[in-house]
């Protein structure tokens, strides 16, 4: 089990971005779980609406949303709760958004792994002591 930011899901649909040690992320997801923040599913809709008016090639559109729908992925609705104090303080303490602060307070907060491609979001949760899943 390990908190999933939506770079990793959104590599997943770009052949250019899906390395082996991101595809082996979701490979674990098929008999594994992951906790993500509340805000996840439309950061990853976000994301795609980006990616689709910018023309980038992706996999598959239909195909991807259907595999992200089928993947044990677990909602955690008590980050909406955390946002204005600690997700808040972490985010103005590691100069990042207050969205990618919201997988590190996570991750604390469960006591979990991150698997996150964001080079910004990695650093800090090194400079946390958080474990993160390899995404090279």
């Amino acid at each position: 089990m390990f908190v999933l930011d939506a770079s990793i899901a959104l590599s997943w649909m770009f052949e250019d971005e899906a390395t082996p040690a991101r595809l082996a992320i979701l490979e674990s997801l098929r008999n594994g779980s992951a906790w993500v923040p509340a805000h996840w599913s439309l950061e990853v809709g976000n994301g795609m609406r980006t990616a689709i008016r910018r023309g980038r090639p992706g996999r598959n559109l239909a195909e991807q949303f259907r595999l992200l729908r089928k993947l044990r992925i677990q909602l955690d609705v008590e980050s909406f709760a955390r946002a204005y104090d600690t997700t808040l303080q972490l985010s103005l303490e590691h100069n990042l958004t207050v969205y990618d602060a919201a997988y590190l307070e996570l991750a604390l907060r469960r006591g979990l792994p991150l698997a996150t491609a964001d080079k910004q979001l990695r650093a800090a949760a090194e400079r946390l002591g958080i474990q993160l899943q390899p995404a090279a």
